[in-house]
Parts: structure tokens; C-alpha cells; sequence
């Protein structure tokens, strides 16, 4: 069958109340600015503008918040037909505190979890090349069955899976079920995704990045992609081995919300085009740094192949 999808992401589509005010706390901030969020939904969108085939796999309740992100993503390019509208949970809202730093936020979850297993048919699955999701996606039942089910299936038809660790207790308080759930999804061989401050909250303390990459790739990730925030990228490859790359300077950070998603779309996108393991993390970070520039998701109507080259 012929590959016409480059990514199915699947997992969290919500809102983002993001705060007006810079480096203000929640409690602090009076303004908030509504943006389309969701780790995954994030990717499909940014894997859209970069000229990629997306589609999103999720859930959003039958009310103006869902009707806002439908018209959001088509409007993006995102292919939208494995969208489930509940009538019985309200579109799930996150606020989001402004900030250069890891942003601070309260979720409210309803309808982002309701993922079933006839949203992902054999079919789709035939049609991709790329299956990714998240920690988040992963927290909550039926979504979590679903996704795992989905991953197994991918990876027994060739596609190749893919995760973002974006692991916060908030989120999935059960520190032992989350390492289990991550086990049986790490078995399909995903691309790994995963900064200091996920693996800080997932093993709740610091550990070395040694640590880090033998407990994954003994999971069953064969690329596993750290990000260090000012200190640069480190990724660890169980052929190539370890490769570094400083952080790109950047003079005036806009919104931290939504980088890590833009670096990693970056690296699935260098990934489909065959780039090398280097190249791959430059054009990974290259994006990343467009995003911290800009508030809300990517900009608009712009040159992306010029930009990344």
C-alpha cells in the first residue's frame, strides 16, 4: 500500500490558556491569550506547515472549544477525519503561565483521554510511515490501551514509533505504573524524545545521562534524543553512539511552550528526509529556536524549507 502519510500523531488535543504576562505565576496572572495545544496535535501542525502529510489522532468534546480546534487544524492542513467529537466530556483546557523558563500550568482533563481503538483502523496504520505520541497520551485509560494497542500494530507493519517522554507527576502521579506503561511502549524500538527536566520528574531526582540512555535503550529504544535546554543536545544511538550539539544562541525568547514540540518535529522531518544523525539534530534545533522566537505554535506563511537550510 502506497505510504501517503508522513505522521499519525496521536494522543492530547486541548486548549492552551496561556498567561499574558511574562514570568508571572498563575495565581499573578490576570490575562490569557487561547491557543490550540497538545503535545501531538502540536507535531501534526508543525508537521503540516513543513509541508509533511499529518494526521492527528484525538478526542475533543461537541462544544465551541472543540468546534475551535477543528476549524484550527484544517485550517492548518491537518487531516482531521480520526477526530472524535464527545458529547459526554467537555474539550480538555490546560492554563499555562508565560514563561522563558519551564512554565508553570494546571490541567484540566476531560476529553483529550476518550481515544478508542476504532479511531486508528489497519488501514491507516498501512497508509504512514511514522506512529508518535506522548507520557500524557499515556496517563490516562482508554487513551493509554488504545495507543499501545496502535503501537504494537505499527510496529509489526513497519512503521516506525516514535515518543516524546514529556512525563510529569502532575499529570500521571503513579511515578511505578508510568515506567511500566513506558516499558511495553519502549518494546516497539521508538525514537526517543526526552529533555533534563522529564527525566528529573520521571525517576524523581537527577540522574546521569549515562543512566539515562542505558535505561532506555535496555527498554528497547535503539535512538534516544536528550535535550539540555541551554546545555545543548545530547543523543545517544545504540550504532552511532553518543553525539553532542551546543544550543543555538538566541537573544530574545518569546514562549517556551511548544519548543520541545517544535525541536521534535524538526527531527521527524530530518528523519523522512534521511538525513544523518547530525544533520538531523541541527535541523531539529534550527526549529526549536524559530519557535522560543514566536508566541503560540510556528509562524505562518513562511519559508520553512529556505529557513532549515
Amino acid at each position: 500500500m502506497k505510504k501517503i502519510i508522513d505522521i499519525i500523531s496521536i494522543g492530547e488535543v486541548l486548549i492552551d490558556f496561556i498567561g499574558h504576562e511574562t514570568n508571572a505565576s498563575i495565581e499573578k496572572t490576570k490575562n490569557y491569550h487561547r491557543f490550540l495545544g497538545g503535545s501531538p496535535t502540536n507535531v501534526a501542525i508543525n508537521a503540516a506547515k513543513l509541508g509533511l502529510k499529518s494526521i492527528l489522532v484525538a478526542t475533543c468534546g461537541q462544544d465551541g472549544l472543540g468546534d475551535f480546534i477543528v476549524r484550527k487544524l484544517e485550517k492548518n492542513n491537518v487531516l482531521t477525519s480520526q477526530i472524535q467529537r464527545s458529547a459526554d466530556y467537555p474539550t480538555s483546557v490546560i492554563f499555562v503561565s508565560k514563561s522563558t523558563n519551564t512554565p508553570e500550568f494546571i490541567a484540566y482533563r476531560q476529553a483529550d483521554c476518550q481515544i478508542h481503538i476504532t479511531q486508528i483502523s489497519e488501514k491507516l496504520l498501512k497508509s504512514a510511515k511514522i506512529y508518535h505520541t506522548t507520557c500524557f497520551a499515556l496517563s490516562k485509560n482508554p487513551a493509554r490501551n488504545t495507543i499501545l494497542e496502535g503501537a504494537k500494530q505499527a510496529n509489526s507493519l513497519g512503521l516506525q514509533t516514535s515518543i516524546d517522554i514529556n512525563f510529569s507527576e502532575k499529570i500521571w502521579p503513579n511515578r511505578e505504573e508510568a515506567k511500566l506503561v513506558l516499558k511495553e511502549y519502549l518494546s516497539t524500538n521508538p525514537i526517543v524524545k526526552l529533555s533534563d527536566d522529564d527525566c528529573f520528574r520521571l525517576f524523581d531526582e537527577a540522574k546521569s545521562e549515562e543512566f539515562i540512555f542505558q535505561y532506555f535503550h535496555k527498554l528497547g529504544a535503539k535512538t534516544i534524543c536528550l535535550t539540555k535546554g541551554k546545555d545543548g543536545v545530547v543523543l545517544s544511538d545504540s550504532q552511532t553512539g553518543i553525539l553532542r550539539q551546543k544550543a543555538l544562541p538566541i537573544k530574545d525568547i518569546k514562549d517556551t511552550t511548544g519548543a520541545g514540540d517544535a525541536f521534535w518535529t524538526g527531527f521527524l522531518y530530518a528523519q523522512l528526509s534521511n538525513k544523518n544523525l547530525e544533520e538531523t539534530i541541527s535541523i531539529a534545533q534550527k526549529l526549536a529556536v524559530l519557535k522560543l522566537q514566536n508566541l503560540g505554535g510556528l509562524p505562518d506563511e513562511m519559508d520553512f524549507k529556505g529557513y532549515l537550510k
